[in-house]
């Protein structure tokens, strides 16, 4: 597949997959044997423990948006800068709702075969959004 279509694929993953919590779409565009190299604490590096996250985000913060800042594909692989806010108004691993609202940076790359992303590496800022919810001291 062309950069330009893992860009669109990707594009649907953030908007309707994160951002609206459209599981079905995750399957459409996922890999079965997707691989997530940045794997949460209790969730799995596969297809089901992005379901979990995505399923997390949405219980915490309903109104999560995602909005690319940024990407660039070249061959099979994808860069991107996501920003992801949302007020706190659901539970978010044991911590009730604070009513705040965050915002979260995350640099993603990720790997496409056959039009399926198939791998993901990342950095989601978690200390930034606990300090915003008030679960840890800001420094």
């Amino acid at each position: 597949m062309a950069p330009a279509d893992n860009q669109a694929t990707f594009r649907r993953v953030m908007e309707e997959g994160f951002g609206q919590g459209n599981l079905d779409v995750l399957d459409e565009l996922m890999s079965p044997d997707f691989i997530e190299h940045e794997a949460g604490p209790g969730e799995g590096r596969g297809l089901e423990g992005v379901k979990a996250i995505v399923t997390m985000l949405h219980t915490a913060f309903p109104d999560v948006r995602a909005t690319i800042e940024e990407m660039s594909a070249d061959g099979d692989k994808l860069w991107a800068r996501v920003v992801f806010e949302g007020t706190h108004t659901g539970d978010l691993l044991g911590i009730p709702p604070t009513g705040k609202p965050v915002r979260v940076d995350a640099i993603d790359l990720c790997r496409f075969e056959a039009g399926k992303l198939v791998e993901h590496w990342g950095v989601f800022d978690r200390m930034g959004m606990m300090e915003q919810v008030g679960a840890i001291p800001q420094p």
